[in-house]
């Protein structure tokens, strides 16, 4: 979580990085605001692609260590640590898949913004 908290700095200050990527009046000849647009545009894309993958390799794993608990709890059903483990693992999988609506909605605010 504070891995993504940081990625999505770019999100975060999406209306700054607007402002500062817009040129004003009197520095319109200096900054070519079209390539700076699609440069920021660009990073965007990178940030939002770069953590969908996160977020799905996180789940993914996750996945894997729950299924593997599941398996060894059917073998051992009176083993409360092992209940503990997998629903501890199954809450940081509930957690994981929520960040994926949580990307979504982060980025879809940012690129109505960026419209």
């Amino acid at each position: 979580q504070e891995l993504l908290r940081v990625m999505r700095t770019i999100d975060d200050r999406i209306v700054h990085e607007l402002n500062t990527t817009i040129p004003t009046a009197s520095f319109v000849g200096k900054i070519d605001a079209g390539q700076t647009c699609k440069e920021l545009y660009q990073s965007l894309m990178d940030a939002h692609t770069s953590r969908e993958r996160i977020i799905k390799n996180c789940i993914a794993q996750t996945s894997s260590v729950v299924k593997t608990l599941r398996e060894e709890r059917e073998k051992a059903q009176d083993d409360v640590a092992l209940l503990k483990q997998l629903r501890k693992e199954q809450t940081k999988l509930k957690l994981m898949q929520s960040e994926l609506n949580v990307e979504e909605v982060v980025n879809d605010r940012s690129w109505k913004v960026l419209s």
